[in-house]
C-alpha cells in the first residue's frame, strides 16, 4: 500500500507523473506517425473465408470499407470454447465496432476452426461483431499465428521461437491502396496487443493496478465474463 500524504505532496507528486504521462502521449503520437509510414505490401493469395451466411472473401470482410482490422482469435479445431485471453478483448468489439466504421474501417476476428465450432460458443458470448473461419487456407500460418504443434521452432511477433500452442493471438491490419489492390499495413502480436484492452488500461490506474505479480502467469485470473 502506498504511503499516506498531504494534498499538497499528492499535487506535486501528480504534476511530476504528468509531466512523464505527456512526454508518453507525444512518443505515442510519434510511434502512431511511424506506424502509419510502414510500407503497404500488397496481400498474393485470394484467401477465403467460411462465415454463418457462407463463403466471404479477404475483400468482402472490408464490408466497403477502405481499411480492416483482423484480430487473430485463438479457436482452434475440436476447441469447445474460445480462449479466455482472447474472448477479454472480443468483449469491446461490438461497443466500438460502429466508431470505427464511422473512420472507413471494417473490423473482423479469424480463427482456425471452422465457423460451425465456434458458432455456440459466440452466442454464449452474446457478440454480434463478424467472426470467419479460416479454415482449409494458409491464412493463419502465413500470419504467423498457427502453428502445427506445441513446441514447433517457427515466427512469432517478428522472431525465431517455439510456439507455445498450435494457436497464438495476434491482430492484422489491410487497407486498400488508390488501385484497389488489398494490401497488409501492419501486425502485433503478445505485448503488442496490450494497449488494445480497454480493461486492461482501466486497472493500470487504480491504485494496485493489474495485481499479477503473485500468479502463475499474468491473466491467470481471466474468465470468460460469464464464468466470473
Amino acid at each position: 500500500m502506498s504511503r499516506i500524504g498531504s494534498a499538497s505532496e499528492w499535487r506535486e507528486a501528480r504534476i511530476a507523473l504528468l509531466r512523464r504521462e505527456k512526454a508518453l502521449s507525444q512518443l505515442r503520437d510519434e510511434i502512431a506517425a511511424q506506424r502509419r509510414e510502414l510500407p503497404w505490401v500488397p496481400v498474393a493469395r485470394d484467401y477465403r473465408f467460411e462465415g454463418p451466411d457462407g463463403e466471404r472473401s479477404l475483400a468482402e470482410l472490408f464490408e466497403g470499407k477502405s481499411q480492416l482490422i483482423v484480430y487473430h482469435f485463438m479457436y482452434g479445431p475440436g476447441w469447445e470454447e474460445g480462449c479466455k485471453h482472447c474472448s477479454f478483448w472480443a468483449d469491446q468489439y461490438d461497443a466500438i465496432k460502429p466508431h470505427l466504421g464511422a473512420r472507413d474501417v471494417a473490423m473482423a476476428a479469424v480463427s482456425k476452426a471452422p465457423s460451425a465450432d465456434f458458432a455456440g460458443f459466440r452466442a454464449r458470448m452474446g457478440w454480434g461483431f463478424p467472426w470467419y473461419s479460416s479454415a482449409g487456407t494458409t491464412f493463419n500460418e502465413d500470419f504467423h499465428v498457427s502453428f502445427d504443434a506445441p513446441g514447433t521452432p517457427g515466427e512469432y511477433n517478428f522472431r525465431e521461437t517455439t510456439a507455445h500452442g498450435k494457436e497464438m493471438p495476434g491482430l492484422s491490419v489491410f487497407a486498400r491502396d488508390a488501385e484497389g489492390r488489398i494490401c497488409h499495413t501492419y501486425s502485433c502480436y503478445s505485448r503488442g496487443l496490450d494497449a488494445l484492452n480497454a480493461a486492461y488500461q482501466m486497472l493500470d490506474l487504480v491504485p494496485r493496478g493489474r495485481d499479477e505479480a503473485a500468479l502463475e502467469f499474468p491473466m491467470a485470473w481471466v474468465r470468460h465474463h460469464d464464468r466470473y
